[in-house]
């Protein structure tokens, strides 16, 4: 596969969400060879959507020149998209968020009826796209933190994607953790080698993968302690 992961940390390669996604590829990796390029969202000069919608009225030309039109093609060129971020506020951060509303250009003025919502019809093909979102967060559990960043991400992308949310993320970057992360780094890997052959992580598995490692009491003292 041809995949880019658009990395949407701040941190960039030492991101706590970055040491999931990278589990991740490389258990399709231990299956098959991948064409991967990691774009760091905060690198890029990505400029603010003006909302002009001259883009979707001008053949996708975005009154922007800037870091987004090569991306956009690298998106086009791409088999799978991975979204690695850590939730802030609930949401992408921001430089992820701003190539999001970037991706304008793909899609016209003009719209279409699919089950009960309307889509813009595209200005260019990108059905053969699937798409993984991988989201961490500091909290030590899932529910009431990550299904704003879920339901954005399944109206942008309703159709062929994988989401992975994982609470107390941050433990991926603390040696004290291995014992904890190591196993779940394992189950990652094997999620990774799922996708490669079949396109899907088996439900089961992905409901053990987005399960607190450590009880949720534990690791909120341990946060409040200062460890």
């Amino acid at each position: 596969m041809k995949i880019l992961v658009l990395n949407g940390s701040p941190k960039k390669d030492s991101s706590d969400t970055m040491c999931i996604t990278r589990a991740l590829l490389e258990g399709m990796r231990e299956v098959a060879p991948q064409d991967i390029e990691i774009i760091h969202t905060v690198e890029k000069n990505i400029e603010y959507c003006s909302g002009c919608f001259s883009c979707m009225r001008n053949g996708g030309n975005c009154i922007h020149d800037d870091d987004m039109r090569p991306i956009l093609e690298k998106i086009l060129e791409s088999d799978l998209l991975i979204f690695s971020f850590p939730l802030y506020c609930y949401g992408m951060p921001a430089s992820l968020k701003a190539l999001l509303d970037r991706v304008l250009p793909l899609s016209s003025m003009a719209m279409q009826k699919v089950g009960d919502r309307y889509h813009h019809v595209g200005q260019a093909d990108f059905s053969h796209l699937r798409y993984i979102m991988v989201c961490g967060c500091g909290f030590p559990n899932s529910k009431h933190n990550f299904e704003g960043a879920v339901m954005q991400f399944k109206l942008n992308f309703p159709n062929n994607h994988t989401i992975i949310t994982i609470p107390e993320s941050p433990m991926f970057n603390s040696p004290m953790a291995a014992p904890v992360t190591g196993p779940r780094l394992e189950l990652i890997k094997k999620a990774g080698h799922e996708y490669a052959r079949n396109g899907e992580i088996p439900q089961a598995m992905l409901e053990e993968i987005m399960s607190p490692m450590i009880p949720d009491e534990q690791y909120a003292a341990i946060v409040n302690s200062g460890a």
